[in-house]
């Protein structure tokens, strides 16, 4: 498979299904801000703990079937779909993290080590790729799993931020206002 196709040199690119749209179009904007959470959570791994490592490495899977999910307008197409399950399983990962943590009781400044600040920056492009999957005109199909996926990944991030630094004696600060 070539890398260069020169199909793009215009501004436009592929859906799944042939159909050519604009490279700004919001369904583009979308699985290119997930596809950009999916490369920060490669530049963090390894975090230095292995079960994290594990989760983010099932995470970046779980990714690309969003992004596959995005690029197919078609409901009824025949493609990976981000399911409950999915969803579920970052609520049993949060869960389980927090039963390590003290309990959150203000806003914490982002930041810490290496991982934690990595995984706090991972956070923050995820939640832009959630409002880049809301930004798609509600005339189109968008997978409502997906968004509730990239919602509650957005939580798993920040907790994982929490736990990798708790494990490496970094201190949250509160903000000051």
């Amino acid at each position: 498979m070539r890398i260069y196709t020169r199909r793009g040199d215009e501004g436009q690119t592929d859906l799944r299904g042939e159909s050519r749209v604009s490279k700004t179009n919001p369904r583009i904007e979308a699985y290119g801000t997930v596809d950009e959470t999916n490369a920060l959570l490669g530049h963090t791994v390894p975090t230095g703990h292995s079960d994290v490592d594990a989760h983010l490495e099932t995470v970046q899977n779980h990714l690309h079937i969003v992004q596959a999910e995005l690029a197919t307008p078609d409901e009824d197409a025949d493609s990976p779909e981000i399911t409950a399950d999915h969803t579920e399983l970052l609520e049993e990962w949060i869960d389980t993290a927090d039963e390590e943590l003290d309990p959150l009781a203000h806003f914490i400044v982002p930041g810490g080590g290496d991982a934690g600040s990595q995984l706090h920056y991972a956070r923050s492009v995820c939640r832009r790729a959630e409002r880049r999957v809301v930004a798609i005109p509600d005339d189109e199909y968008v997978n409502e799993t997906a968004l509730s996926y990239l919602n509650r990944l957005s939580d798993v991030l920040f907790t994982f931020a929490r736990l990798v630094n708790s494990r490496e004696g970094e201190s949250e600060s509160e903000p000051t206002y």
